[in-house]
């Protein structure tokens, strides 16, 4: 990482785009190997311009990185390829932020951001999923490690990653959301055993993680030992910013496939059709905006249980739409490409058929918080509704009824 003095002033938009134009000349996108210049991008802090110096950014607030981005876009320079390391991204890297030291922050931020290493999450198992903090994975203090023994399930990208976010059990003589404390996994570890979980549409996108004996150094620990639910927090709600509140251009997403069809077959259209599309794409519209409003917003902080209102409606809207897309189609969107058992490295809802679309969608509703889950986190913490009656709030996770 480069090592120049700290800036007084966070940068502007002319100075960023000063910035670009000297990173540009020189590693010229055209000459310079893929992986060099995102090194050079990240050293330069334009990687993530609102993330602090020496990490990736230059302190600047977050609405300019799309000055950046647009620079670099226009200069036909590569990006990171985000939807591969959206984990990494989207929950490992701000959590590791807001959470880790300095020498955690230097190891990891820069080789996430390049792509060079893809991170997964272990949160859920199958006793645990809805109501993650009942979770057992249990690790237990061994000198300078942790000795993690459990199961994790439903995890994206494990058979590709090389580290993993992770929360297990410290103390299991407190109420189960403390005695929670949460580490960095190294993928590679010999007891870290990956199974793939084969899916309605024929592919294993997800895993099954098997953890026996695995030793975490008490250096990967991201928080104080007991502290790791408030510090999935963090990942929680960037997780369900980051699956609700991606940034796409109008008709991007499920409601691009569905308006093509209409538009280019004219034979398929009904009077009931084209009154459910408009419906779905004004929704898909207001969503869209929706989640632009609430990037907006996260240059003032964190983001909040906003975030899960956001999610809850995207995953609606795309079963909605994927629906409405198979029944416009007839017999044809009977129809299926390909049932081949594949572990793909990331989901392609636009570049598959509309069978395919319709299968993946349904997990929508559960992936990143289940949509029930999500529907009282909304009622509680945006709403301010009453919470639901707990009865095993101030009862020790070991005597909980298992």
């Amino acid at each position: 990482m480069t090592g120049t003095a700290p800036r007084n002033t966070a940068p502007d938009a002319t100075e960023l785009r000063r910035l670009t134009a000297e990173l540009l000349a020189a590693h010229p996108p055209l000459e310079t190997d893929r992986t060099v210049f995102l090194e050079a991008r990240f050293d330069a802090g334009l990687a993530w311009v609102h993330y602090p110096e020496g990490l990736g950014g230059l302190g600047a607030p977050r609405t300019l990185q799309a000055v950046v981005d647009a620079e670099l876009e226009a200069a036909g320079a590569p990006d990171n390829d985000p939807r591969r390391i959206g984990i990494g991204l989207g929950m490992a890297a701000p959590t590791i932020l807001g959470f880790g030291t300095r020498e955690q922050k230097e190891r990891f931020l820069r080789p996430l951001w390049v792509g060079e290493e893809v991170w997964c999450q272990l949160f859920s198992e199958p006793g645990a999923g809805s109501d993650l903090a009942a979770l057992g994975t249990r690790a237990v203090r061994e000198g300078d490690d942790w000795v993690i023994d459990g199961q994790k399930v439903w995890t994206s990208s494990a058979h590709l990653a090389r580290w993993a976010i992770l929360i297990a059990r410290t103390d299991p003589g407190v109420p189960k959301h403390r005695g929670i404390t949460y580490f960095v996994c190294d993928m590679t570890d010999p007891g870290v055993e990956v199974r793939p979980l084969r899916q309605i549409t024929g592919e294993a996108e997800f895993n099954e993680v098997f953890l026996t004996g695995v030793r975490i150094p008490d250096s990967h620990r991201l928080g104080e030992v007991g502290d790791g639910w408030r510090v999935a927090q963090t990942t929680l709600m960037n997780e369900r910013v980051s699956i609700g509140g991606m940034r796409i251009p109008r008709e991007g997403g499920m409601i691009g496939p569905v308006a093509k069809t209409w538009r280019e077959r004219p034979e398929l259209r009904t009077h009931d059709l084209h009154q459910r599309l408009l419906k779905l794409w004004v929704e898909a519209e207001v969503g869209r905006l929706t989640g632009e409003r609430l990037r907006q917003q996260l240059v003032a902080g964190q983001p909040g249980p906003e975030g899960s209102g956001l999610k809850l409606g995207f995953a609606r809207l795309n079963q909605e739409i994927s629906g409405l897309e198979v029944e416009l189609r007839g017999e044809e969107g009977l129809l299926y490409d390909d049932w081949t058992m594949r572990r793909p490295e990331l989901v392609d809802f636009t570049g598959r058929d509309a069978g395919y679309r319709y299968l993946r969608s349904k997990g929508n509703s559960i992936e990143g918080g289940t949509s029930e889950v999500l529907l009282n986190i909304v009622a509680e913490r945006v709403l301010g509704l009453p919470s639901e009656p707990r009865t095993d709030k101030d009862v020790a996770w070991k005597d909980l009824a298992r």
